[in-house]
């Protein structure tokens, strides 16, 4: 007879889930916190502006590099081990890039840092999911989505702050207190299942080589293309077929091999399969939208950076307060139809931005933003839920890899989608309304002689009055092309997720259950 494993010390599961949101959130936040301080950065380090964006690049492609081999790494080290190391280096790389001379320097650590902060999410939710009995999944996930959620709307609100009041390399000193709080904690409170033993397995050189130059290539790619022009850009080029090449391969290779650094066979189940697509098109959409908004209203309506975040703020507060209120509901409702309300409230709160105009006012950009937070909330929980549900427990750091992947890089082409589809609308709209834009043109006509008289009556000479006219008119039409762009965008990402609520229709016979096999 064999041995049987140790039973488990019994822990509240509220104080798991305390230990292991800490250090997802701070994770979180990195990904915008710096977005705020760059120009900081750039001067207090003399570097150029496209030299100092990499501040944001190489902690996004380190970190998405990370998040699929979590689960290969947690069964190779244990996940209490490599949470507590993935904590530390986390802490380590933040307190570096502070104090770091030189960019070079700060680059190096904000890749360690990446590194470190790519495993929390996935370990997290696995922790998390084990933590909270079955019934209570749909709770576990809500906690898990108030971070991932509230964490990327906190970064610049909470950097903008600590820029404007301390300085830059705070941002990143404030991450060691929460790091080490938070690895005294998972000392304490977290530990392994007893199906999780630290095993030698034959390790994938192959597999681990293309996940790195598939992910890394793909961030890089979608993070500088617009900057770059896209297609236009050999380095682009370079880098889209790296990514296609290598990825395509991975995905053969790792089907073939034994011991797979990511198991993609998790993809025979239909719930696992089709949450993750709902998953990665809705974070599409909804990336896409909180990053166009800030530029929508610091371009276009005269907001300062920390006023767009007051904006943004009440949408991410509504989705705290919701999320666990929707943990609670999914106990009693189908998440299919819990999901299905969810799409159709963000698809509506995307329709309102639509009809946006340049006179519109803060309450009439702000209440739609509280409706997508509570959009959000209702869309993360059950989506989270159908996706993972049937997952074994011993399969479930793999499972939560690969959905925290998808998320990410569902939100990077979100947003790399939205700047470029915005530059090419707004000259659209630019080269149709300059059509219009001719003294022939009656009102055109009657605008320019408004123009030139007021400029007249307040002491500019003909010539001077003249070309104002024109200049303030050639303003207005930019601006008139640029808001007729976000209009389009928000109403393309408003019928994203309308199509995914009408894709839920025929998916009734699909067995979405709420509990999970025994490991």
């Amino acid at each position: 007879m064999g041995v049987p494993p140790p039973l488990q010390p019994r822990v509240s599961k509220w104080v798991v889930a305390v230990t292991v949101m800490l250090p997802v959130l701070i994770e979180i936040m990195d990904m915008t916190i710096v977005n705020v301080a760059l120009r900081h950065i750039q001067g207090s380090l003399s570097a150029g502006l496209e030299e100092v964006t990499w501040v944001l690049t190489s902690y996004l492609v380190s970190n998405a590099v990370v998040i699929p081999a979590t689960g290969w790494l947690a069964g190779i080290f244990g996940r209490k081990r490599y949470l507590i190391f993935s904590i530390l280096l986390f802490s380590f790389g933040s307190f570096m890039c502070g104090a770091a001379p030189s960019l070079e320097l700060l680059l190096l650590f904000r890749v360690i840092q990446g590194v470190g902060g790519g495993a929390l999410q996935p370990l997290s939710l696995a922790i998390l999911l084990e933590a909270f009995p079955p019934r209570d999944r749909g709770m576990a996930m809500a906690i898990f989505g108030m971070g991932v959620v509230f964490g990327p709307i906190l970064g610049p609100i909470l950097g903008g702050w600590i820029t404007d009041n301390l300085t830059w390399r705070w941002i990143f000193y404030i991450n060691i207190p929460i790091g080490v709080t938070a690895i005294v904690l998972a000392l304490m409170f977290v530990f392994d299942p007893p199906y999780i033993r630290r095993r030698a397995v034959k390790i994938d050189y192959l597999g681990l080589a293309l996940l790195v130059l598939g992910i890394g290539s793909l961030q890089v790619m979608l993070d500088r293309g617009e900057m770059k022009d896209w297609f236009s850009s050999s380095q682009i080029v370079v880098l889209a077929l790296a990514a296609l090449i290598c990825l395509v391969t991975l995905v053969v290779w790792e089907l073939m091999t034994e011991d797979p650094i990511i198991d993609l066979r998790a993809f025979a189940n239909t719930s696992f399969s089709v949450g993750n697509i709902i998953m990665f098109l809705g974070f599409f959409s909804f990336f896409a939208s909180i990053v166009l908004l800030p530029i929508f209203l610091q371009t276009l309506m005269g907001y300062t950076a920390f006023l767009a975040g007051v904006v943004l703020g009440p949408g991410g507060i509504t989705t705290l307060f919701a999320m666990p209120i929707v943990g609670r509901l999914i106990q009693r409702i189908k998440p299919r139809y819990l999901l299905g309300f969810a799409l159709i409230i963000n698809g509506y709160a995307l329709l309102v931005m639509s009809g946006f105009n340049l006179q519109v006012d803060f309450y009439h950009v702000l209440w739609p933003r509280v409706i997508q937070g509570l959009g959000i909330a209702f869309f993360f929980v059950p989506c989270g839920t159908i996706t993972l549900s049937t997952i074994p427990s011993e399969r479930m750091g793999n499972a939560t890899a690969i959905f925290n992947l998808l998320r990410n890089i569902g939100g990077s082409f979100g947003v790399a989608f939205a700047t470029t589809l915005l530059s090419q609308r707004s000259q659209f709209h630019h080269n149709r309304l300059a059509e219009h834009m001719s003294l022939l043109n009656e009102r055109m006509l009657w605008a320019y002689h408004q123009i030139f008289t007021a400029l007249g009556i307040k002491g500019f000479d003909e010539f001077s009055s003249n070309r104002g006219a024109l200049e303030i008119l050639y303003g207005q039409l930019n601006r008139q092309a640029t808001m007729l762009a976000f209009n389009d965008l928000f109403w393309l990402l408003a019928i994203i997720f309308f199509v995914l609520a009408l894709a839920l229709i025929p998916l009734r016979s699909v067995d979405f259950r709420e509990t999970t096999h025994p490991g």
